[in-house]
Order: C-alpha cells, then sequence, then structure tokens
C-alpha cells in the first residue's frame, strides 16, 4: 500500500510540474509575441524618426543658407583664391 501510495504522490507531483511548466511556455510564448508586436512598432517609430529628422536637417540647411549668404560667398572666395 505505501508503495501505491508513493507512486501516486510521484505521478501527482509529476502532473504539478508538466502544469506549471505548460504554464510557463504559453506565459513565454504570450510575451515573446508582444515582444514582436513591439518590435514591429519600434520599426514604424524609427522610420517615421528617419522622415522627421531628414525633413528637420532640410529645413535647418535652407534657414542657414537664408540666414548666412554672405558666408557662402566668403567660402567661395578663399576656395577661388587657394587655386
Amino acid at each position: 500500500m505505501a508503495t501505491s501510495t508513493g507512486a501516486t504522490s510521484a505521478t501527482q507531483a509529476k502532473d504539478r510540474n508538466y502544469l506549471q511548466l505548460s504554464n510557463s511556455l504559453a506565459r513565454l510564448s504570450r510575451v515573446v509575441g508582444q515582444t514582436a508586436d513591439l518590435c514591429d512598432l519600434l520599426k514604424v517609430d524609427l522610420n517615421a524618426m528617419k522622415m522627421l529628422a531628414a525633413s528637420h536637417a532640410a529645413q535647418f540647411m535652407t534657414v542657414a543658407a537664408e540666414l548666412n549668404p554672405e558666408q557662402e560667398a566668403t567660402d567661395q572666395d578663399d576656395e577661388d583664391q587657394s587655386r
């Protein structure tokens, strides 16, 4: 009888461990899916940031060229003199 009780107890422990493993794997699978979704969102956000940075760089260069037109002329004169 003691052997039967020991075997039942071991079987119950094994079943409990498999249930815990199953639950852990299900949580892991869900979290990996969420991570993949977040990576996709990050990719979209990074692309938007790239476009925004390019737009701001173009605006900055345009404004800088309009505010400092004499700087370009001075740079051109320096290049002509160095030749």
